[in-house]
């Protein structure tokens, strides 16, 4: 039998003690430690929702008065201690407020026996009644209609309808959807008219189904997805054919009796797809009504046939919208093939609903129509027809750069618009009088940062081109309706926003409208984040970051270091390149992390090849650049500890969080995986056919997602992984998390895990970033955090 355990002698346990303590010493003494005291309040003030309240003078996003044509604006404008409502007239430079603020609280207080602060006005925006000088809103609960030049209110019980519609270019009709169909009401008042009768569900006009959590939370009113002609005699109405497209399953387990929701959604692999199409109705006045006034009825409608087939489809939403011809006789649209590796435009013949081909692009990894602003790409496509239908403005990455180029009606080459190693982000605006083309572009000014956007203006055949925004910043920018002024809110990730109204002429100041007001979050402790270069895996290729320090650094310690990361590839880690004021990463940073936000290679606004770097294998989620890059930085800053290394992402960056721990194991030490899409065999299509390619199956049965799935690497794991979803997230299924969860278990691996009930994708909630900081703190500080701390997201 095995011999009983005895306990130490007491010399051993003293020398032990002492060797102990000897051997902490040295430690502590080559490398001390950072504080071992976490405050968490002080880490919250750093939060979003509390750091936006203290700066003034942020944000303007300008409304435009239909009035006129002077390009007059207003907006809601943050004073510090409260809010003011202002209209700009560009015509006149002027700026100054809309109305009385004093007086309009006291007309509203007066008229709802309620008292209102001036600075606080219980409402963000409103309506114009028949004329500027009254205006309508929904406040405590009830509607407003104010006099703002006598300063009286009247208010009602009854909240204006919110059913949302589209309203005619003459201004004489509305359309709206109802039960998978389309109707329109004159805009003066009187009965509705069903337009389409053939509409069903899965199959409607103008909108898909409701999701699961839109069914779960109550559905409220959508506008539908259509475009009048300039005439107002047709409408192009989309329609999406899902019937038989698989269902992805959900249940609410919070009900007493559980729900189940399911929606279509196709995934790789599937033979049945959803099939977008675009109906075009012709439209006949047909004098009264059953009501008073005049009524519309469709005399046709055609179901437009486009080919090949289309996987995505779009005919509005343009930058700017052309999709219909200034004689309203032909539609444009734009429309991707499965795998989004050809896109082409088409034009429509309104009369007949036949479509030619005009143009189109294709490679063997992804196309794109644009790189929009603060990182998403191939949202809005940026193209242009001419009112004669003999110029088309076209976004392509032909050369290897997102340029544009200029084609007849018959698709052949004009002229290149633009050239040069730079990225033309998107078309913002097309004077067609004088024949310019204004649109965003990265990377074209000499040592600039080159994710910074700025506007420039060009002639059609390439000549004249003007930077119009010469700050070094990063540039944010709005065009008027009219097309001759622009809001420009410019900024840096260490300097904050200042906005200015310019002409679109030449770039100039009509005047400026605010200047961010950072005192009161400097009274907090803020310190900017700093912005960094460094080499990528390949040695060669510089990448751009930002780097979120602790307050009082002492250099002589040692500090744990978090990836923050989402890998794209449509959208890097840092986002826009605009002023970070606050947010989780400023909030780690206040309890003894370094925190670096890594734009690697794969994400875009650079070249084609630089975007196109991990096509087809997504498992790299560009880690190998955060790993070089990081210990780049620890070798430029020598308080950052390489064998404390944490990472955390939420949705893409939830899969490339764990992707991380999981293939790097001697690198990262712990993980936090929010919604994570694992395997994106289990995504929708259009992302993952995308940039993972269209499935295929070898002789062997292994498809070409296998190697790209996070379960793939489970038994891999060695450091701290947690892992959080919602049960009701129907963007990334919970299927996901739950598949890594099994293989885990299978590989007798330790993991933790948040399951979050009736929650959709979003997981920013107070209670999930506190378990995050916990976890962190916990793992990485060796540090046991505060019990059950509180995150209090403020109201209101």
């Amino acid at each position: 039998m095995p011999y009983p355990a005895q306990a130490p002698r007491a010399d051993v346990v003293r020398i032990r003690a002492i060797v102990a303590a000897a051997l902490f010493a040295a430690l502590t003494a080559a490398s001390p430690a950072v504080a071992q005291t976490v405050d968490y309040s002080r880490a919250e003030r750093f939060l979003t929702w509390n750091t936006e309240r203290l700066v003034a003078g942020a944000r303007v996003s300008p409304n435009w008065l239909e009035t006129g044509d002077t390009d007059r604006f207003w907006y809601r404008n943050n004073t510090g201690s409260g809010y003011e409502f202002v209209l700009v007239n560009p015509a006149a430079g002027s700026r100054e407020r809309l109305f009385d603020h004093y007086r309009l609280a006291g007309a509203m207080s007066l008229a709802n026996d309620t008292s209102y602060v001036p600075g606080k006005l219980p409402f963000s925006t409103f309506d114009f009644g028949d004329t500027e000088s009254e205006i309508e809103f929904a406040a405590s609960g009830r509607r407003f209609v104010c006099d703002i030049v006598q300063y009286a209110c009247i208010v009602a019980d009854t909240l204006p309808s919110r059913v949302p519609y589209v309203e005619s270019p003459d201004g004489r009709w509305e359309a709206f959807a109802h039960e998978y169909n389309l109707y329109v009401r004159p805009a003066e008042g009187g009965d509705s008219v069903q337009l389409t009768t053939d509409g069903e569900k899965y199959y409607a006009y103008g909108y898909n189904e409701p999701g699961p959590n839109q069914l779960r939370q109550g559905v409220r009113p959508r506008a539908p997805t259509l475009a009048w002609s300039p005439d107002s005699r047709y409408i192009a109405v989309a329609r999406e054919d899902e019937r038989n497209v698989e269902h992805m399953h959900y249940i609410s387990y919070t009900p007493q009796r559980p729900r189940h929701f399911s929606q279509p959604y196709a995934l790789p692999g599937d033979s049945v797809i959803p099939l977008p199409t675009v109906h075009i109705l012709i439209l006949e006045e047909t004098g009264a009504a059953s009501g008073d006034g005049p009524a519309l009825r469709a005399t046709a409608n055609h179901r437009v046939e486009v080919a090949p087939t289309p996987h995505q489809l779009s005919f509005a939403g343009s930058a700017p919208d052309s999709a219909w011809s200034a004689d309203g006789t032909r539609l444009h649209v734009n429309y991707f093939t499965r795998g989004s590796q050809r896109v082409f435009l088409a034009e429509i013949d309104a009369a007949t609903g036949t479509s030619r081909v005009i143009l189109g692009d294709s490679t063997r990894t992804f196309v794109s129509l644009g790189h929009r602003g603060g990182g998403s790409s191939g949202g809005t496509p940026s193209w242009y027809v001419s009112e004669s239908g003999d110029d088309v403005i076209w976004w392509s990455e032909r050369d290897g750069w997102g340029h544009l180029y200029r084609f007849d009606g018959a698709g052949n080459l004009k002229n290149r618009i633009t050239s040069g190693p730079w990225v033309v982000g998107e078309v913002v605006h097309v004077d067609e009088a004088r024949q310019r083309v204004h649109f965003v572009a990265r990377g074209r000014e000499p040592g600039r940062n080159p994710y910074y956007a700025h506007v420039y203006r060009v002639g059609f055949d390439g000549s004249g081109l003007t930077l119009l925004t010469p700050e070094d910043a990063h540039h944010e920018i709005v065009f008027s309706p009219g097309g001759s002024h622009f809001v420009d809110t410019y900024s840096r990730i260490e300097a904050p926003p200042v906005t200015v109204l310019r002409s679109a002429d030449d770039g100039s100041i009509v005047r400026e409208l605010e200047r961010a007001d950072i005192s009161r979050l400097e009274e907090i402790g803020f310190t900017p984040a700093e912005v960094f270069s460094a080499k990528a895996r390949d040695g060669i290729t510089d990448l751009h970051g930002v780097l979120y320090l602790p307050p009082d650094l002492d250099e002589n310690a040692k500090y744990p270091i978090i990836s923050h990361i989402y890998p794209g590839p449509q959208v890097g880690s840092v986002g826009a390149w605009e002023f970070k004021g606050g947010g989780e990463d400023f909030a780690l940073a206040q309890m003894g992390f370094v925190v670096v936000q890594i734009d690697h290679m794969g994400t875009p606004h650079r070249s084609k090849a630089f975007h196109d770097n991990y096509y087809g294998n997504f498992i790299d989620n560009g880690i190998p650049d955060h790993i070089a890059v990081i210990r780049q930085l620890a070798a430029r800053y020598p308080f950052i500890d390489l064998d404390r290394v944490g990472i955390y992402g939420h949705s893409g960056g939830g899969f490339a969080s764990t992707d991380a721990i999981l293939r790097f194991p001697d690198f990262f030490k712990v993980a936090v995986s929010g919604a994570g899409n694992h395997d994106n065999r289990s995504y929708h299509i259009y992302w993952a056919e995308k940039y993972q390619g269209v499935m295929r199956t070898d002789s062997t049965g292994t498809d070409s997602f296998e190697a790209s799935a996070n379960k793939t690497y489970a038994a891999n794991l060695e450091g701290k992984l947690l892992l959080m979803h919602g049960d009701m997230d129907d963007n990334v299924h919970p299927a996901m998390t739950v598949q890594v969860i099994d293989e885990l278990i299978k590989a007798n691996r330790d993991f933790d895990l948040i399951w979050a009930p009736d929650r959709a994708h979003g997981l920013n909630e107070p209670y999930f970033i506190r378990r995050r900081w916990d976890y962190f703190v916990r793992h990485l500080l060796g540090v046991e955090p505060p019990s059950q701390y509180e995150i209090v997201r403020p109201t209101g």
